[in-house]
């Protein structure tokens, strides 16, 4: 390289170096080079984070296909109200959201077209309320609660303006009448009126994510339902009540009164429907009441099932005299007043014992309160105060004091059960939670009211309610229904209360048919015997097997030995003759087991 001669200016040679001007095409084309370079740049980053949040989404955030358990997870915030369902989580009071139609009158210039539009759109609605509403002074008023989606869409592409939409929600019941006495129903607020939704509102607003869990099977309640309405039309009754109870918890498995009611709809109902006959109702139960009469005599240890009481001549007090239906003409055992639902007999037994231990025991059979029954129907029981010796008589043989048909129940359960009372509960019970009860009569009392309940079947006046390999036993009774002052003969109800298995109780069916008719087919009676127990073996023989009860031999030594009694009182099967009666005289007919009422003495 050569250098310029030493002392030559320095800026010639710059000038000869120097670079050219840019031209404005040049300038232009790096300008838009440039933008091109921060273009491509924002575009990679927004799809680099776009990519980075699908990664995220796909793979560490449970993404991909949708999960029913989210969508359950989120249809349970929706609404503020919990759902029913029964032991086995089936389905019976839910809520739906809905929208309801509502409008605000001074954004409405044109009332009457307005109106017109929506009757149009619904048509169940009427034009002058509706008129008469858009065109008042109000800033709001409702129009239609609780539309439906198709309503929605409807009333939407009319586009009124004024006209809008409230979030609500609405009541839904699934089973429909199949339970409308125990779950109730809501009123337009979604408040509860009756039943469960009205005794459990605020439990079910507060905790809108746990369902309550009822005792209820939704299976023993179909067959519970579906026999008492054919009983109901055989016998033209005017209604009927039904129970099935676990006697070892409490729990009431099933609970059916008929009429019933389609919780949907329940407005503008005649007050009988609506009425619980199962838990309200209070009545004179007949000689179902001999349960606890034989119970308290059997308990006091002052009588032994073979003692004999006069059962030929009738009982005067004051102007009434007490006599047994049909009347077997001699004296009977305790087993035998028991089987043949003797009011005699019932009577001298509690003149034995004394009223003021009969009053005692009733109290704690719990007949003097309102049971421990969850719903707000809840019958107050009808005791006589002061309690008299005619009282003392006639409650003897069930009259005079009026229960309802879930007291019977609930005491009956305690006296085969083993002696200990259960409060009722329409919960259910969780497995190994603590089961409230207290012990009312020993056990060997409730052992030998099991046999008596079995006798009573196997051989007295509720044969018609055995159904082969359950080992069934019960009680019959039949009470005439008191209208003002007066008793009439021909208005009764009819009922039988029936447990299985009576070597190893557990449940109790019970069935109350109220104002039956005689038939051609039950030769002219409308008892108990007749009416109710047929009733409660068609529904012990569907419900067995669906509550896993097994068959057995009802001849076993085993059976018998817990389950033997003959008419003398006396358990030891294996001394029985072959083929032996189990009475001395022939058995009544199935007709005899209406508690007669006391009547008029016949002036000597």
């Amino acid at each position: 390289m050569k250098f310029p001669p030493f002392g030559l200016p320095f800026r010639s040679l710059s000038a000869s170096t120097a670079p050219k001007p840019r031209t404005t095409l040049a300038a232009a084309m790096e300008q838009s080079r440039y933008r091109l370079m921060v273009t491509a740049a924002v575009v990679t980053t927004v799809f680099a984070a776009i990519g980075v949040k699908l990664v995220a989404a796909t793979l560490f955030s449970q993404g991909g296909e949708p999960r029913q358990h989210h969508a359950l997870e989120l249809d349970s915030t929706t609404t503020n109200r919990a759902d029913i369902v029964d032991r086995n989580g089936n389905l019976l009071a839910t809520s739906l959201v809905t929208q309801s139609l509502y409008a605000d009158p001074k954004l409405i210039s044109r009332p009457e077209e307005a109106a017109r539009k929506l009757v149009s759109a619904l048509p169940e609605l009427d034009y002058k309320e509706v008129y008469g509403k858009l065109s008042g002074d109000k800033r709001f008023v409702w129009l239609k609660r609780n539309l439906t989606p198709k309503q929605q869409y409807a009333v939407h592409r009319l586009g009124v303006p004024g006209i809008s939409f409230e979030r609500e929600e609405r009541r839904f019941y699934p089973a429909g009448n199949l339970t409308s006495h125990v779950v109730g129903f809501t009123g337009v607020d979604n408040n509860g009126l009756a039943g469960l939704e009205q005794g459990f509102s605020k439990r079910l607003n507060e905790d809108p994510a746990t369902p309550l869990q009822l005792s209820i099977d939704l299976r023993l309640q179909h067959v519970l339902r579906k026999e008492l309405t054919a009983t109901i039309q055989e016998f033209s009754a005017i209604g009927a009540a039904g129970i099935v109870y676990d006697v070892r918890t409490g729990e009431v498995m099933a609970m059916t009164s008929l009429p019933d009611f389609d919780p949907q709809d329940p407005t503008g109902l005649n007050p009988d429907t609506l009425f619980n006959r199962a838990t309200l109702g209070v009545y004179e139960m007949g000689s179902t009441f001999k349960i606890f009469n034989s119970a308290l005599a059997l308990d006091s240890g002052k009588i032994r099932v073979s003692d004999t009481f006069d059962a030929v001549h009738p009982i005067k007090i004051g102007r009434f005299t007490i006599n047994d239906y049909h009347s077997l003409h001699r004296a009977l055992t305790v087993a035998e007043v028991f089987q043949h639902s003797s009011n005699l007999g019932s009577v001298r037994m509690v003149q034995l014992i004394g009223i003021a231990a009969q009053r005692a025991f009733m109290a704690k059979m719990g007949f003097m309160r309102p049971t421990a029954l969850e719903l707000p129907e809840n019958g107050w029981p009808l005791a006589p105060n002061p309690w008299r010796e005619v009282n003392s008589m006639t409650i003897a043989f069930g009259h005079g004091i009026s229960v309802s048909p879930m007291h019977t129940v609930a005491a009956a359960a305690s006296v085969i059960n083993g002696g200990v009372f259960h409060p009722p509960t329409i919960l259910r019970r969780q497995p190994g939670a603590e089961i409230p009860g207290e012990q009312v009569v020993s056990r060997q009392t409730s052992d030998m009211m099991r046999r008596m309940f079995r006798f009573v079947v196997a051989d007295g006046t509720g044969k018609s309610a055995g159904v082969k390999g359950y080992v069934v036993g019960g009680k019959t009774g039949t009470a005439d229904k008191q209208k003002g002052r007066h008793y009439q003969k021909n208005s009764r109800m009819s009922s039988f209360l029936g447990a299985f298995p009576m070597h190893d109780p557990r449940y109790i069916v019970y069935v109350l048919v109220d104002e039956p008719k005689a038939t051609a087919k039950t030769y002219g009676y409308a008892t108990g015997g007749w009416v109710a127990a047929p009733a409660v073996g068609r529904i012990i023989k569907q419900i067995g097997p669906l509550l896993d009860v097994p068959t057995v031999d009802e001849n076993a030594p085993e059976i018998l030995n817990a389950t033997f009694l003959n008419a003398a009182g006396s358990t030891n099967w294996a001394q029985q003759p072959p083929n032996a009666p189990s009475s001395a005289a022939p058995p009544p007919p199935k007709g005899s087991t209406v508690a007669s009422v006391p009547a008029p003495a016949k002036p000597r």
